[in-house]
């Protein structure tokens, strides 16, 4: 199906009851009047003071007024100087009715947590860590799958000024070791195992493991993962750390003191320790969530994630906004590919989120969602982790809900939210991204630093936002910081993606930057090779390398996941090519398509292709990728394996 093509638009009754409009009414009072949305985003990120100021009021983070931003640098921008703010209290310092948490994974049916039980909880942890000797700035480290425990952990964590940092219990001990060490932690609290695909994980020796690595801990507390499991030796249960007595007392924070680390991937060397604070964080997700994802007060909000996916922290947004916060864990295809559906249909999700992945699995399992199941409370769908396919836009329309809004969003972990991503009150069009975010000035570079419309740049952010990190963990100077953001173009965030801002002012994403296939002088992002490749029925999943060659444009390789019980034959090679050749360009058709049992990924299902391609190249394996970070390690045997005959002739594969 053709990119650009119109699916969907609100009716002026949809448009009327979304939580934009009714900030766009707010503002007129106020003497800002906006003739739709690209007038409001233009004012949004040339009057940042004025922008922001009114998120701080719209949303009555505090009475009383602040310097917005004092100063404007990039890195060490200053926002609110002066205020005091704690993410927990605007979370459970309101009175609410109904369920705040429901949950399901594998093995438990479905709970559900109410408001006073949450806030009893959190509560009793937060007295409890208080007496345990954790206090404002300490370190607190969970191994924790996507479950009300986790949820409450973190706002006991919050409450009292404690730092937050997770991993999932799908991380082996290495990687999870590889973060928290960093960290210092002062208390663990983890899972004794998880279950995927109907198969039980026992994680009792990693914890074991990761217990050994952090010499700072004091105290671990264990969650069950089922009801027969044992105790974790040398740790305390769950069940007493939640049940004592504690008042619901709020430390008043400073707006940029930390509230929670996040990592990079650590695909070469150490993931990046990424601090976030209270203040940025809160004013961030207030706006993001609210107007961006029109999640609203008793909707239930659910996003298919990890703990270790960004996209867990900005679940826990929804709470800021009354919203329930409806929790999965486990496989999206166990018992079957209507897993997810099924949970949707049964909790009455407003609004459901999940990877482009698993949309396109659901494509290519011919799932038919509208068919099968009651989606009447449906009103929103998001999409995120890669770009999501025409065709995965194509089937949200058919097969799920033909008047649903279809959110496609882009962002990043290391601001903790989209820079470009929905917006209920403009059309939606195949294969692009609605609108850049308010408040976030995204810009495409092209090679000389200058912005440009209408064809692909560099993503850069060319003024402050307020998720932008404090700072990285142990970078005393900053210059990792700056390193990782800011040396491209000084004084402007450089994020890694190719970005292309249309005329109507919505965006493509090509995929990273660093991972460009460059052809005959004209370069193409990954993503838009693999909408093609993997748009096939009989191909799985794939990954695209460019190997150099000297005076020539280099050797495209690309690799094949054939659908199961399937195989690389000649016959498919040439429906490849033959698709590649008519939907994107001649100069793109694979030089070699290669049958591989699997493709390397993150732990957050991120296709590694500069690692795959510097090993192709002969480079130590060891040295360009840390094993940890893959959430498959084998997958990297087959290129390893492969280095020594691909270099010499990859078309012989």
């Amino acid at each position: 199906m053709p990119a650009g093509r119109l699916l969907w638009e609100p009716d002026s009754a949809f448009a009327r009851r979304t939580n934009i409009a009714a900030f766009m009414k707010w503002l007129e009072k106020r003497g800002q009047s906006f003739d739709g949305y690209q007038e409001l985003w233009s004012w949004s990120v040339d009057d940042l003071e004025g922008f922001w100021g009114s998120v701080w009021k719209y949303f009555e983070v505090s009475d009383a007024d602040y310097p917005v931003l004092p100063d404007r640098r990039m890195p060490g921008a200053r926002w609110f100087e002066g205020s005091e703010v704690n993410f927990a209290r605007h979370v459970l310092g309101k009175k609410r009715d109904g369920p705040a948490l429901i949950s399901k994974s594998e093995r438990k049916p479905l709970r559900t947590v109410t408001w006073q039980e949450l806030e009893k909880r959190t509560s009793a942890l937060a007295a409890d860590l208080r007496e345990s000797g954790v206090g404002v700035g300490d370190r607190v480290a969970a191994y924790l799958p996507n479950a009300p425990e986790a949820a409450v952990a973190f706002l006991a964590c919050a409450s009292i000024g404690a730092i937050w940092s997770c991993c999932s219990p799908d991380f082996g001990a290495p990687a999870v070791i590889d973060r928290f060490s960093q960290i210092e932690p002062k208390v663990l609290i983890a899972t004794d195992g998880y279950s995927y695909g109907g198969k039980w994980y026992d994680r009792s020796s990693e914890v074991a493991s990761i217990e050994r690595s952090l010499p700072s801990l004091k105290r671990r507390i264990h969650v069950r993962g089922k009801p027969d499991s044992g105790p974790l030796p040398g740790a305390d249960a769950w069940e007493d750390a939640v049940t004592g007595r504690g008042s619901a007392e709020y430390e008043s924070l400073p707006f940029d003191h930390p509230l929670w680390i996040l990592y990079s991937s650590g695909t070469t060397g150490l993931p990046k320790p990424i601090v976030h604070g209270h203040g940025g964080i809160l004013v961030q997700l207030l706006k993001e969530v609210s107007l961006h994802s029109d999640v609203r007060p008793n909707d239930r909000f659910f996003w298919f994630t990890t703990t270790g996916w960004m996209m867990w922290n900005y679940l826990i947004g929804g709470l800021l906004h009354g919203a329930s916060m409806v929790m999965y864990s486990g496989s999206p295809s166990f018992p079957d590919m209507d897993s997810l559906w099924d949970l949707v249909e049964k909790t009455q999700t407003t609004f459901m989120g999940g990877s482009a992945a698993y949309f396109a699995s659901c494509l290519k399992a011919g799932l038919e969602p509208r068919s099968s199941h009651s989606l009447a409370k449906l009103r929103g769908i998001g999409s995120t982790g890669s770009p999501l396919s025409s065709d995965s836009f194509e089937w949200v329309y058919s097969s799920v809900k033909d008047d649903v809004w279809l959110a496609s969003i882009s962002g990043g972990t290391d601001v903790c939210s989209p820079f470009v991503g929905g917006c209920p009150i403009l059309p939606v069009h195949s294969g692009e991204i609605q609108c850049r975010s308010l408040g976030s000035k995204v810009e495409a570079y092209d090679e000389t630093g200058k912005a440009v419309v209408g064809q692909v740049g560099e993503l850069v952010l060319t003024e402050p936002i307020p998720s932008m990190p404090l700072y990285l963990w142990g970078d005393e100077d900053g210059s990792r910081y700056r390193e990782s953001y800011f040396s491209t173009f000084p004084g402007v965030w450089r994020h890694g993606d190719w970005v292309e801002i249309t005329k109507r002012g919505a965006c493509i994403i090509y995929g990273r930057s660093d991972a460009t296939i460059k052809r005959m002088g004209v370069r193409i992002g990954t993503s838009e090779i693999y909408r093609v490749v993997e748009s096939i029925p009989e191909v799985a999943d794939s990954i695209a390398v460019e190997l150099e060659e000297e005076g020539g444009d280099g050797r495209l390789v690309l690799f094949v996941v054939p659908a199961r019980g399937g195989k690389v034959d000649r016959a498919l090679e040439e429906k490849i090519r033959s698709k590649v050749r008519a939907d994107l360009s001649p100069r793109y058709v694979p030089d070699a398509i290669i049958q591989a049992p699997s493709v390397p990924k993150t732990l957050n299902g991120k296709k590694l292709e500069i690692p795959v391609r510097k090993i192709l190249r002969g480079e130590d394996p060891a040295g360009v990728l840390n094993r940890d970070s893959v959430s498959d390690p084998s997958s990297i045997d087959f290129f390893v394996a492969r280095a020594k005959s691909i270099g010499r002739s990859a078309a012989s594969g």
